[in-house]
């Protein structure tokens, strides 16, 4: 492909990429909107900020923004892999888990490979293969927006390089249960690496299976994504995590990254905010509270919503999703409309703050009557 202006050509496998749908900054909701309160709700973000140990850790004397961070991580491995009980040597850190993706993409996938994602989708399980020359089998989800097993296993018998799924589920919130993860697992076989995205396990009910230890214990070559952008509030400093199933898949797709991919403020801030459970838990809880208060108000109005059990819902908007984002955010409510084909009636909006929870449900009936 060649740039009509330069005259250079361009990789196609990038210059044909779709867009990633990223959140607005508010700074411009606020001069878009007149608003100077806006209900940042499309980020996915923790309204209750972080530990406040982190805060202490980023103003003590270990931080020193001069130096170089370390490069192998080896102070937040070493805290990971005590709270995880696995070796430090199988962890992969990143900048966000993001990046994580975009490794085992080049790590694992090339022109004219294959790999497979459950629609609607994270949008980086597609973007990040189809960068690396990939073809991506996108399997849809039920029409009560679950897992279709039976489409997904037959999706993984055309043996695939490397299969992403998210539980729970972004953008919807439901997730796998152990029976359907075992199944899946024993769909993937030995010749597939099975990429799980757990970005938003924290915020699960009791009995959520958990990857790390069925994916071990069934011995499928395996990732298990994890963030501290979500529950622990360290979506400023970007900073995700691999736990690979051996260590030669974490030395190949660790080759897959930059060197000083995790700066010195996040690896301080992750150290810190592991030594903070107490805090995540409790605004995780508060967190779960106000999603479900915010489902009951939005039942009462008869919206059709998706099971959750994340810090967003994901609901039938009534109408054009990309319409009811830009009338949201021309009355101060930040929020994603989906875009992908077939979930375009679709918006996925974070659980804020209560303030931000009862503006957005304020703006909504606007829409809804409208």
């Amino acid at each position: 492909m060649t740039s009509p202006k330069s005259g250079l050509a361009f990789n196609p496998n990038v210059a044909a990429l779709p867009s990633y749908n990223a959140g607005l900054p508010v700074a411009v909701a606020r001069e878009i909107s007149g608003h100077d309160f806006i209900a940042r709700l499309a980020s996915n973000e923790n309204p209750f900020g972080c530990s406040p140990k982190v805060m202490a850790a980023l103003a003590s004397s270990a931080f020193e923004p001069w130096r170089y961070a370390d490069p192998a991580c080896r102070d937040l491995k070493a805290a990971l892999g005590k709270y995880l009980g696995v070796d430090p040597a199988e962890i992969v850190t990143g900048n966000g888990s993001e990046e994580m993706i975009a490794a085992i993409s080049r790590a694992f996938l090339t022109d004219g490979g294959l790999s497979v994602t459950v629609v609607p989708s994270f949008g980086l399980h597609e973007i990040e293969p189809l960068a690396a020359g990939a073809q991506v089998i996108k399997v849809p989800m039920t029409a009560d927006l679950t897992f279709d097993i039976p489409a997904i296993e037959d999706a993984l018998a055309q043996k695939p390089q490397v299969f992403f799924i998210s539980t729970p589920s972004n953008p919807v919130g439901v997730t796998l249960d152990l029976a359907a993860l075992e199944r899946l697992a024993a769909a993937n076989g030995n010749g597939c690496l099975f990429v799980l995205d757990e970005a938003y396990r924290e915020f699960t009910k009791p009995g959520f299976p958990d990857g790390l230890e069925v994916l071990r214990r069934l011995e499928v070559p395996h990732v298990i994504l994890r963030t501290f952008s979500k529950a622990y509030g360290l979506a400023g400093l970007r900073v995700g995590y691999a736990v690979c199933s051996d260590t030669e898949i974490a030395r190949v797709i660790n080759s897959a990254k930059t060197p000083f991919n995790v700066n010195a403020s996040a690896q301080l801030g992750a150290i810190a905010a592991l030594e903070d459970e107490a805090w995540m838990r409790d605004a995780v809880g508060r967190i779960n509270v106000e999603r479900e208060r915010v489902r009951a108000v939005l039942e009462g109005l008869g919206v059709w919503i998706a099971e959750s059990q994340t810090n967003f819902l994901f609901l039938d908007c009534q109408g054009d999703s990309s319409a009811c984002a830009q009338f949201m955010l021309k009355n101060g409510v930040i929020l994603k409309g989906w875009r992908e084909a077939g979930y375009e009636r679709f918006i996925r909006v974070t659980i804020g703050s209560t303030e931000e929870n009862e503006k957005f449900l304020d703006v909504f009936k606007k829409w809804l009557s409208r």
